[in-house]
């Protein structure tokens, strides 16, 4: 090259060595070079390919693709519902692929602003980073009209955005959750449905028979948030692909609060001691029953 030859390196020993003629000869080295002072610097060289070598690889015949042990599916257990008391959110921590738990804390339920929460499942990098634009979009709104995008004018946006991508590997499903007490599924083919009670993920059959048997408009605060933890516990599990903790959200007039997060490892060992009671004391009424 023209700076080899400026500097003279191109036809010294070391260039001679360093770039060999065969593209399989080892080329580690020390290259000793003195400093003004006269001083001894060693340098050690790695091993590199001269150009001889991309010549060689060029015309080799290409590698075929090494697939993968076991698909990279995901699952996840997230819900939202609508009560007197305002919306619930819930969802579990494990973030999954295939048979692999590729981190347990994950945070599946991300505000908005102050009057929003989204609930996400599917691919989580998809996941993030539609919920940045979504976040992006609603504060330039705000910037510009002076007044907080509605509920379903969000999930409308974030329908128009997704749709385009139809058909492409874009995972995103999104439960948007608002205090307008609305509740509004969007996914990754721009689908926009509105309920009173969803569920997504792989646990989410599992959610919906703990919720289908219980949930009822007069429920209390209290009521509501057992309920929602009741539900993610049942859905980790059975479901090998959700598990870990439960994240929980409230949306009210006053804005959103988080509940504590808590492990769902505990939950099943007060439920292993709730069932235990229940059967001792039956059988305490049935010998009862038998000696009166």
């Amino acid at each position: 090259m023209a700076l080899e030859d400026i500097c003279g390196f191109k036809n010294s020993p070391l260039h001679r060595k360093l770039s060999p003629a065969s593209c399989f000869e080892d080329t580690a080295t020390f290259l000793h070079m003195n400093d003004n002072s006269g001083t001894l610097l060693n340098f050690f060289m790695p091993s590199f390919l001269s150009s001889a070598a991309f010549t060689c690889r060029s015309l080799a015949k290409p590698s075929l693709t090494v697939r993968r042990p076991f698909n990279l599916s995901h699952g996840t257990t997230t819900l939202g519902f609508i009560f007197q008391g305002g919306v619930i959110a819930a969802a579990d921590t494990r973030a999954s692929a295939g048979g692999l738990v590729a981190c347990p804390f994950v945070h599946k339920i991300s505000p908005i602003h102050s009057h929003l929460v989204v609930t996400s499942s599917g691919s989580g990098a998809d996941c993030m980073l539609w919920e940045r634009i979504l976040r992006r979009e609603i504060r330039l709104y705000q910037l510009r009209h002076s007044r907080c995008l509605s509920i379903c004018g969000t999930a409308k946006l974030l329908s128009f955005m997704l749709h385009p991508f139809k058909g492409t590997d874009v995972c995103v499903a999104l439960t948007l959750c608002g205090w307008d007490k609305e509740l509004i599924y969007v996914c990754s083919d721009g689908a926009r449905l509105q309920g009173d009670i969803f569920s997504v993920g792989s646990g989410s059959p599992y959610a919906y028979g703990i919720l289908d048997g219980s949930l009822r408009w007069s429920l209390s605060n209290e009521e509501a948030i057992s309920l929602a933890r009741e539900a993610v516990f049942r859905a980790t599990h059975r479901d090998a692909y959700s598990g870990n903790h439960v994240d929980l959200f409230h949306i009210t007039a006053q804005g959103w609060s988080q509940r504590e997060r808590e492990d769902l490892k505990e939950e099943y060992y007060r439920d292993k001691k709730r069932k235990m009671t229940i059967a001792e004391d039956r059988k305490r009424l049935t010998e009862l029953e038998v000696l009166g």
